[in-house]
């Protein structure tokens, strides 16, 4: 039986788990298990989830997966989140994540000379960790393999199950879920938005930025101490 894990924390982006949880629950001979420091519930975007397994209780898994979200630094400023990262991930076939997750796993000392994607308003801050940064929407450098931004997390779940379970797998529960992308903008990414548009979304952005790039350095002080 092959172990997927998949960590919350609070604040996470949902569809950056509940996206590749959807894709993955059709591994065959697999069993993903959703967990928490605690077992406790997780607020994420007004949607709670709840009954989750205790993080510190799992045992091992053979992938980990770390969703990104709002908070995800000061995520990997939670010492206990952090050391049950570093423990399953040290152990597991497959490390990778979603978004920010990726700054996650550099906090825990996973990234040091691998590439790794992100969300693209935060890549900068995988540098900190000693990550190569990549821009690519699905990234893999050995047994890392790590997702661009949100929506990214349903192209890194069937990458990663097509490398679990087999192409042919991955294409018919592609199939089956009617996986066949056609968005109404061209505007997912900054060098396809429309220049207003980046604009105004990097505008929203400036609040948190500064505070994200301090908690980034953080981290990574208390990374290079350990």
């Amino acid at each position: 039986m092959l172990e997927i894990l998949i960590a919350l924390y609070p604040g996470v982006t949902q569809l950056d788990f509940t996206g590749p949880h959807q894709v993955l629950s059709r591994a065959p001979d697999a069993r993903i298990t959703v967990a928490s420091l605690g077992g406790r519930d997780v607020e994420a975007e007004g949607l709670t989830f709840t009954r989750l397994a205790d993080l510190a209780a799992v045992p091992r898994c053979d992938v980990l997966l770390v969703p990104g979200g709002v908070t995800a630094i000061e995520a990997a400023l939670d010492e206990a989140f952090l050391a049950q990262i570093r423990r399953l991930g040290g152990g597991a076939r497959y490390l990778t994540s979603v978004c920010t997750g990726s700054l996650i796993l550099g906090a825990a000392g996973f990234l040091k000379g691998k590439r790794a994607a992100c969300h693209w308003a935060w890549r900068d801050l995988l540098e900190p960790f000693g990550a190569i940064v990549d821009e690519g929407r699905v990234v893999r450098d050995g047994n890392l393999i790590t997702g661009g931004g949100v929506t990214a997390g349903i192209d890194f779940a069937f990458s990663l199950l097509a490398e679990l379970a087999g192409e042919t797998v991955a294409k018919t529960v592609q199939l089956g879920l009617e996986y066949a992308p056609a968005p109404p903008f061209d505007s997912g990414r900054p060098e396809l938005a429309p220049p207003e548009v980046l604009a105004a979304y990097q505008a929203r952005l400036a609040p948190l930025a500064a505070k994200r790039r301090a908690q980034a350095a953080e981290a990574a002080g208390r990374l290079e101490a350990a």
